[in-house]
């Protein structure tokens, strides 16, 4: 298999099939998050890559200019952390790199160098692609490190500049405390998308010092009943603005990066503080100090206080404290325990007076330790944010609780009994140097100002011009939106563009990376310009027509390259990771929406789900991957790519398992054998070129198959639309499969007569043609093949997506079907309860005036036997009233449950098929329009579509 793909890769490259210049044809423009290669492709990139492959190629078959283009993000700091520890010989890593990501003992001498990683993983990211038979416009390949890009990432960020939308100042990055650098999502082994969050430290006064718990609802301190410290963990007393705070050790590793100021004075013992009281700062009212396990010692402070009414964790581990004597005779603090009960100060509707309580229950968890703790405590804190209003606190009634929260914490920080730090929304973030990585408070940090709420406005307006794949995520992107605050953009070290202002800094990188797919447009002419000639007045002039450009670029090229851009853009598409909804695919629509004018925004997003391994989190630092590469040597790259648009919807997480491949691998060699198939059955050669289906098919059964075969395309043709891969496949393969196996089956009495024969080859030369055409998207170089063979014209890829014939999908042929294959099986169902073989057996067909009620019924619309009788007696249908009356009982109830689409010519249908249920059956098969012959009087039994059967 792998040698045909060679050979199509091949062809289609000398042939330029995929190299895409602006013509009289409607475009498509889509792009996907181009990758980071730091290490080597595996089979969740292979889905990434191929959903946008599959698409543009039913595009580019359906008539469209389709450009789907590729680059390689090289900037920011992993390169160098990889490259250090490769230089120290650090054995994870050369492990993971020699084992996992499978790079030579020679080629890995050279990793000592970043740019050398760069240059070996995008060329190897390039060899895999084509491997794959990505239909790629390769001209307009290059890395971010290239001057020409550089270039357009200054003009991008003095433009942002110039709007007021960067700014300079503190703010709270993640940051690596062994590389000594800011670092972004493309720099982490885990940790991407994860949020930093504003937590409010309160300081609960204890002797001399205070216990200081952080909390992201300070609102809720007058729900507080008591606070926590985990037993098991290290508490120290710490020094800070002339104050001595309690909170623990690791909690300090993380607030040092913060609050230079604070110093570690002594050890405390957590034990000994449990049973002692604190003074809430906002109330003035006690709460004891209580042990429990689920307080995270790395979080915030590493001291919780208790919420139970709105708070699961807190209520969960309180009822566990209650039931556990051993701990309560331990701390001697049962009878203290025992009074404690839950303060309501949120109302929230649909919920009582305690919503932590209704929420563990929904959620069934079991105790403090249980994984679906955090899921309801999410729930819960969101939709309380969303809809909570304050009650039962007086100055605070009736108040939302997002107001009530800014109220609280500004109370706080002016009366001095509170302060703020910074965490992770969700641990651990981990660098790719193996590092746990923290948040710091950078001075002098430049940041782009997503907070501002002109910026916000606009591009909530592009957000809602864009179709969103799958829509419920548009809920998700308002919420980031929203909830974005100014995001640290330049950092220190790293590879990249510098600020062109500040040349001390770097630009990170997924601030340089929201709308290079503008600079896609023109890329294939950079090679051609010198990048000094790329000035602020190029970009304007190309990119927003401001007619400025004086530069020395000769003018038909300029002219070529504006043209190019306004041909292409705005962008049609844009793919992917959910993960990145809050952060890259957000930051898109702020550039866009701050750069361009409304009419160049993009169009749409398509965002992906995570891949899995054998029911497993994939992740190359643990070594739980496969690569693409050794996937394709195994199965060939159209298996690859089958199992991976079947497996799932492109918006859902999937699962690679080796069973199901091979299972998908066989399904591919049946569809490639069905041409021989066909061929066979024909008994001479078949050629699809201007083949067409022009003569009348007379058999029903070649009928039902050209009707479900259309109904197929037109399934799956609006399944692609919306990037339904798998729904498509399953029309198109997996159904289908079934449809043309029960075809064969049936076809088999027929193929003896050379009439029938030739009328059978003629329908399967048809479908054949179509369906080599409907699956090239998913399977490119099998359909090649098979097209090649079959002498197509031109290139599969390149041909015509067939259209469903609507006068081809006939209810009433599928119905007819429906009603031999009922036949069959009622049939052989008799013979088997009664045990007998039968000689001959008798079919009895629904008389018209049968027919007539069941059009009464249908008219009708509901199971009412009064209507549906006096009707059918009014019109005189049948001379026995009694008979019409039992039979307008059977047809209510029978009417809702079928599928009605007309009176079917029964009585030819089943003689059509005679051979067939006689071979099914074993006996002769004898049909009656009138009983003529019916010895048990099964005639009167005979419904439309339900024909009466005697066995004799």
């Amino acid at each position: 298999m792998n040698d045909i793909e060679k050979k199509w890769q091949k062809k289609w490259a000398e042939s330029h099939l995929f190299e895409s210049n602006p013509d009289n044809k409607e475009k498509i423009f889509l792009t996907v998050a181009y990758p980071y290669p730091s290490g080597a492709m595996h089979i969740g990139h292979g889905r990434t890559y191929t959903v946008p492959d599959v698409y543009a190629r039913f595009k580019r078959m359906q008539g469209y200019n389709v450009l789907f283009p590729m680059a390689w993000h090289v900037t920011g700091a992993p390169v160098i952390g990889i490259a250090k520890r490769i230089e120290r010989k650090d054995p994870w890593t050369l492990n993971i790199y020699e084992n996992v990501h499978k790079v030579s003992k020679g080629e890995l001498a050279k990793f000592t160098d970043p740019e050398y990683i760069v240059k070996y993983f995008s060329s190897e990211y390039h060899d895999v692609m084509q491997s794959m038979g990505y239909s790629i416009d390769w001209r307009r390949e290059f890395r971010t490190t290239d001057p020409h890009y550089k270039k357009f990432v200054e003009w991008q960020f003095r433009k942002l500049k110039s709007k007021g939308y960067v700014g300079k100042g503190k703010h709270p990055v993640k940051y690596c405390p062994e590389e000594m650098n800011p670092v972004g999502d493309h720099d982490l082994l885990e940790g991407e998308g994860v949020a930093i969050n504003e937590l409010t430290l309160v300081k609960f006064k204890i002797g001399d010092d205070y216990l200081v718990a952080a909390t992201f609802r300070p609102e809720t301190l007058f729900g507080a009943t008591n606070l926590w410290l985990n037993p098991y963990e290290e508490y120290i007393r710490i020094k800070i603005y002339d104050e001595s705070w309690i909170i623990t050790k690791k909690a300090f590793d993380n607030i040092i990066h913060q609050k230079k100021d604070a110093v570690i004075d002594s050890p405390i013992d957590a034990n000994e503080l449990i049973g002692q009281y604190v003074k809430n700062p906002l109330t003035d009212k006690e709460h004891i100090i209580l042990p429990a396990s689920f307080v995270d010692p790395g979080y915030g402070s590493g001291v919780v206080y208790s919420v139970p009414a709105h708070a699961p964790a807190d209520y969960i581990a309180l009822k566990d404290l209650k039931e556990n004597e051993e701990v309560l005779e331990k701390y001697n603090i049962k009878e203290k325990v025992e009074k404690i009960e839950p303060i309501s100060i949120v109302k929230l509707e649909g919920f009582g007076k305690f919503p932590a309580e209704e929420i563990i229950e929904k959620f069934g968890v079991k105790n403090q330790k249980d994984p679906r703790l955090s899921e309801a405590t999410n729930e819960l804190y969101k939709l309380e944010h969303a809809k909570g209003v304050m009650a039962n606190i007086p100055d605070y009634d009736g108040l939302k609780v997002p107001s009530a929260r800014d109220e609280v914490i500004e109370n706080l920080l002016k009366a001095k009994k509170g302060d703020v730090m910074y965490d992770f929304a969700e641990k651990p973030v981990v660098c790719r140097c193996g590092t746990e990585c923290v948040v710091k408070i950078l001075e002098d940090q430049w940041f782009l100002k997503y907070s501002d709420e002109q910026w916000k406005q606009s591009t909530y307006n592009c957000l809602a011009q864009e179709q969103i794949v799958p829509a419920e995520i548009r809920a998700n992107f308002e919420y980031y939106i929203g909830w974005l605050e100014d995001w640290a953009c330049s950092r220190r070290f790293g590879l990249g563009t510098k600020m062109p202002w500040d040349n001390q800094w770097l630009i990170e990188p997924l601030s340089d990376s929201t709308i290079y797919m503008a600079y896609y447009t023109i890329a294939k002419y950079m090679k051609d310009i010198n990048p000094d000639d790329l000035d602020d007045s190029f970009f304007d002039d190309v990119f927003l027509d401001l007619q400025k450009y004086s530069g020395q670029m000769d003018d038909q090229l300029f002219e070529n390259i504006k043209q190019e851009f306004n041909y292409w853009y705005p962008l049609n598409w844009r793919l992917s990771a959910k993960d990145l909804v809050g952060n890259h695919l957000s930051f898109h629509m702020f550039h866009h929406s701050a750069i361009f004018p409304e009419y160049k925004w993009p169009n749409g997003i398509v965002v992906f789900g995570m891949g899995l391994l054998e029911g497993n989190k994939m992740s190359s630092s643990k070594g739980n991957v496969i690569l693409l590469n050794d996937a394709i040597e195994t199965y060939g790259a159209d298996v690859v790519r089958l199992f991976l648009m079947a497996s799932a919807e492109p918006w859902q997480d999937f699962d690679w398992r080796e069973n199901e491949v091979k299972g998908t691998k066989r399904r591919l060699e049946w569809f490639s054998e069905f041409a021989d198939r066909v061929v066979e059955i024909k008994g001479s050669p078949v050629s699809l070129k201007d083949f067409e289906l022009v003569q009348e098919v007379k058999k029903p059964i070649n009928n039902w198959i050209l009707s479900q075969f259309n109904m197929r395309i037109k399934d799956a043709t609006e399944a692609l639309e919306g990037f339904q891969t798998r729904k498509a496949l399953q029309e198109l393969l997996f159904i289908f499969k079934k449809d043309i196996d029960h075809y064969f089956h049936r076809i088999e009495q027929e193929l003896d007569s050379e009439g029938a024969k030739e009328e059978i080859s003629n329908v399967l030369t048809y479908i054949l043609s179509g369906w080599i055409r409907l699956m090239s998207p998913f399977v490119p170089h099998t359909s090649e093949e098979m097209w090649n063979k079959l002498d197509g014209e031109g290139f599969a890829s390149n041909g015509q997506w067939p259209q469903y014939n609507e006068d081809l999908i006939d209810e009433k042929v599928q119905k007819a079907e429906e009603i031999v294959q009922g036949l069959a099986g009622d049939i052989n169902e008799i013979k088997k309860i009664t045990g007998t073989q039968p000689n001959k057996i008798h079919i009895y067909v629904a008389p018209e005036w049968k027919w007539k009620v069941f059009e009464i019924a249908k008219d009708i619309g509901r199971p009412d036997i009064g209507r549906i009788m006096g009707e059918s007696i009014k019109q005189n249908l049948h001379d026995n009233k009694k008979e019409i009356a039992d039979f307008a009982k059977k047809v209510a109830r029978e009417v809702t449950k079928i599928k009605y689409v007309g009176q079917i010519d029964e009585c030819s249908i089943i003689e059509e098929s005679l051979d067939f249920l006689s071979s099914e059956t074993g006996a002769e098969v004898i049909i009656y329009q009138k009983p003529t012959y019916d010895p048990k009087g099964k005639f009167k039994n005979a419904m439309p579509y339900k024909p009466a059967i005697y066995i004799e």
